[in-house]
């Protein structure tokens, strides 16, 4: 598809669809057309918007602040490596690790499957959760 100055383009839902960012395309509109969807810093809310190679979009998907640059217009919905050559990932989400502040006190780690918490360790998180009483 090509704009009125003859510049390749996409709908931005198609593209958001096609980059396997959103299982459908109706959830695609439905996200742009809410208005939390920013191109180039500019909030739109249209899913017809047009969008091009070096575009920068920005929006929430989850708990994440999604922000990529187009890097080239989608063909088709295909598999998830060819979808991902679509952007680039300029703000990737943080690792689990270092998502936390490591001044915060922390609740005692157990291993999956070691049965119930013992008292000590209850007293412990419920101190932590300011159920002290």
């Amino acid at each position: 598809m090509s704009d009125a100055m003859g510049q390749p383009g996409q709908r931005i839902d198609r593209w958001l669809w096609c980059a396997r960012f959103l299982k459908s395309r109706s959830l695609a509109a439905t996200l742009v057309q809410s208005g939390r969807v920013r191109v180039n810093g500019e909030r739109i809310s249209k899913a017809s918007r047009t969008i091009r190679p070096g575009d920068a979009l920005t929006f929430p998907l989850g708990p994440h602040i999604r922000v990529v640059k187009v890097l080239f217009l989608a063909e088709r919905r295909g598999p998830a490596p060819e979808a991902q050559s679509l952007y680039e990932d300029l703000d990737p989400p943080a690792p689990l690790s270092s998502r936390s502040d490591p001044s915060e006190p922390q609740a005692p780690m157990r291993e999956p499957g070691s049965g119930r918490p013992t008292k000590k360790e209850r007293r412990q998180t419920e101190m932590l959760r300011g159920n002290d009483g």
